[in-house]
């Protein structure tokens, strides 16, 4: 069995958050207000964990929770499970995701916090922009990397049906190892 494709090691996320933060202290440095992270969990956590660290300015943060994905693909269908709690109105926001693929999540999230919040701006910075998916026209406002393949990713945050987030690198995982995790989900289940 052939050994799963690494994507992106610890090292080249440090240096994509590292370049991601560098643009944000560029805008927000010199800015009089202070602008609202809204992580959009769970996948973003890590990333927002590690921006967060290397930005040199007042910020504050908050979560919000959507759900889109079934094992590897999306499902179109998007569901807000978590809302936010801090006040973002006439607010600057950042929205922090961990990959855009075909965007429906992100220009739902992006529509529903306009509407609902009516924010002065709206920022989006993603790890992973994987452009062949699009469904959409959207675009990020930073996009730490991109993809112009259609592969699917696990790791720092990236998961299959919740499993693998914790992992430090990305990688497209194996067949094997699909099943191997699939095995455990349904033994959990019993």
């Amino acid at each position: 069995m052939s050994a799963c494709e690494i994507v992106f090691t610890r090292e080249d996320i440090n240096s994509i958050v590292q370049r991601v933060a560098d643009k944000l202290n560029e805008e927000f440095s010199n800015s009089t207000s202070i602008p609202v992270f809204i992580g959009v969990l769970k996948g973003a956590l890590p990333f927002m964990m590690d921006l967060i660290k290397k930005c040199t300015f007042d910020l504050k943060t908050d979560f919000i929770q959507v759900t889109s994905y079934s094992g590897t693909s999306s499902t179109g269908v998007i569901h807000l499970k978590k809302d936010i709690s801090e006040d973002i109105r006439g607010k600057d926001v950042v929205i922090v995701e961990d990959i855009i693929d075909t965007g429906l999540t992100l220009n739902y999230l992006k529509q529903y916090i306009q509407l609902n919040y009516n924010p002065r701006s709206i920022k989006i910075v993603c790890l992973v922009d994987k452009k062949p998916l699009r469904k959409v026209n959207l675009q990020p406002d930073i996009s730490g990397a991109i993809i112009n393949q259609n592969k699917f990713l696990v790791g720092y945050g990236f998961d299959y049906n919740e499993l693998g987030r914790n992992i430090d690198y990305v990688f497209v995982p194996t067949k094997k190892q699909l099943i191997e995790w699939d095995k455990k989900l349904n033994l959990e289940k019993k």
